[in-house]
């Protein structure tokens, strides 16, 4: 069993003063209701989006309607332009997103298991893919995990500079 990252990422939140936000499509909010499951949250967490949508990921969160188009929802600019909206929208320091395919069929010609996690932190954006295995709450699980553990490596680094 992996180390509950949560109580991690909002502990070094609090220490740091950096205030987090999420987008979230395939997790739904999971990530978001994980960080606020720990107590003292609300010291940090802004707030999140649940884009599950591409209009919403667009209006919403500012993703690029022309790469939605040419690329669809699941795309690792995608994921990087949904935590950069997310930043901005809950006026956030530092924010993490995930999208990707949680089954039980392909979208937008990605294989079930796809998954992007963006992140930005002031000027500095980026995203990372995933190849997770599993049924549909497996794979969207395991998103929000890596969203957490994300969150918990730049706020580690952070902390060691």
């Amino acid at each position: 069993m992996m180390k509950p990252q949560a109580p991690i990422v909002i502990a070094a939140a609090i220490e740091q003063g950096v205030q987090l936000a999420t987008a979230e499509s395939l997790t739904a909010g999971m990530i978001a209701a994980r960080l606020a499951e720990v107590p003292g949250a609300s010291a940090v967490l802004r707030g999140g989006v649940v884009s599950y949508s591409s209009d919403v990921k667009r209006e919403l969160l500012g993703v690029d309607a022309k790469l939605l188009e040419a690329q669809g929802s699941v795309d690792p600019e995608v994921a990087r332009q949904m935590a950069v909206g997310a930043l901005q929208a809950c006026g956030a320091d530092l924010a993490v997103s995930a999208t990707g395919v949680a089954g039980p069929d392909a979208h937008d010609g990605k294989a079930v298991g796809t998954v992007y996690i963006g992140w930005a932190k002031g000027e500095e954006s980026g995203s990372k893919v995933h190849h997770f295995v599993g049924d549909r709450a497996q794979i969207r699980e395991q998103s929000a995990t890596a969203a957490l553990q994300q969150l918990a490596t730049i706020l580690n680094k952070a902390s060691s500079q």
